[in-house]
């Protein structure tokens, strides 16, 4: 049982993880997304960049930015 709820626990971090992947495998894109994002400041962890941060919303940042970077 206490397995069961590990893996149900697991699940939705997973899809996170997924999603936070490169859309596309352009070392170009990827590098300037990685020069930009520690130029950027977070706006919830208080004096860290978007590289460095692990909230939802440097991440859906970091996805935007690569996804301007992209276009």
């Amino acid at each position: 049982m206490r397995w069961l709820l590990v893996i149900i626990l697991l699940i939705p971090s997973l899809a996170a993880a997924e999603e936070a992947r490169p859309l596309a495998a352009n070392p170009q894109v990827e590098a300037r997304l990685k020069h930009l994002a520690v130029e950027l400041r977070c706006l919830v962890c208080q004096n860290q960049t978007l590289a460095d941060s692990n909230a939802p919303l440097a991440e859906d940042l970091r996805r935007e930015v690569r996804e301007m970077i992209s276009s």
